[in-house]
Formats: C-alpha cells, structure tokens, sequence
C-alpha cells in the first residue's frame, strides 16, 4: 500500500506541471482510499468467518460430547439387562436412570445440531461476504493501475477503463453488504 501511495505522490507532483492531468490523480486517489476501504472490510470479514467456523466447530464437538455419554448409557442399560443381579429392584431402577439419561442426551443432541447446522450456515455467508469484498478489492486496485497508465501514455482511454474497473469494484463491494 506504501507504494501505490508513493507513486501517486509522485503523479500529483507530475500533474502539478500539467493541469490537465489533476482529475487522474484525484481519480487514482478516489481509488486508492477505495481500496484500503474495501481492504479493510475484506480482513474484517476473514477474521468473523474464521471466528464463526470455531464456535461451530465447537458446537460440533459438544454435539459428539453428548453422542458418547448417550452411548456410554445405552451400552450400561444393556449390560444391566444381561447381568444377573441379586437386588433386581435395585438394578432395574439402575436401568431407568441410566435409560432416562440417554434418552435425555438423544433429545439435547437434536438442539445441539441445529445450533451446528445454523453456526455453518452463517459460516458460509460470511465467506461469501469476504469473497465479494475480496473481488471488489482486485477490480479496485486494477482499475487504480491502468488509471495511472493514463500519467504514462497520456491515452484518456485509460483513464475512463480505470474508472470502469472501479465502478465495478465499488458495486462488488456494495454487494458484500447484501450477502445474508
């Protein structure tokens, strides 16, 4: 970013020399804000998308935390229907317990998925959101250097298909803002 702030420190003093060469450089200024805008919004985006992924990885792991306490019950219920016993009220009330548990950790488990479910689901709108604010970041910094063409070959074409480019770029960014 340096750079491009160094070139287009040297383009105004260029364009101090010839007037007519002052709306490119406010242009490439325009665009280079522009950029470190979007820039910005596409780091922010990365980090809630990778911040996002974690609580749902966590969600997962509390999910397969309640599946083997689940299993770990059914498979107790199980042995105690084989095992011999020489208090059987005792052990059927064993049973229950164990078997109200499980069920109970069938029945949290269906929460804990959709909560998963819903977490990746927001997971992949926010890349989505980062991926178009990282478009927008490429059409902006393009459009920026074939502006700056124009200082070279002193073709205006360049100056419009840079402003093109950011147009573009402005438009991806704005949709960044839509992704829901």
């Amino acid at each position: 970013m340096s750079e491009e702030l160094n070139e287009l420190q040297e383009h105004a003093e260029h364009a101090k020399h010839d007037p007519t060469l002052a709306p490119i450089s406010v242009t490439m200024a325009v665009l280079a804000v522009l950029v470190a805008v979007v820039t910005l919004l596409g780091h922010r985006a990365h980090t809630e998308e990778v911040v996002l992924q974690a609580k749902s990885s966590d969600q997962w792991a509390y999910y397969q935390a309640k599946n083997i306490r689940r299993h770990e019950d059914e498979i107790f219920v199980d042995l105690t229907s084989v095992q011999p016993a020489s208090d059987a009220a005792a052990l059927a009330k064993t049973r229950e317990k164990y078997s109200g548990e499980a069920s109970r950790y069938k029945d949290e488990q269906k929460a804990i998925e959709d909560k998963a479910r819903e977490m990746e689901a927001e997971v992949a709108t926010e890349r989505g959101r980062a991926d178009r604010f990282d478009l927008a970041e490429v059409f902006l910094e393009v459009g920026l250097v074939i502006t700056s063409i124009t200082l070279l070959s002193g073709r205006r074409i360049f100056w419009a298909l840079g402003i093109l480019l950011g147009v573009v770029g402005i438009v991806m960014a704005a949709t960044g803002f839509l992704v829901h």
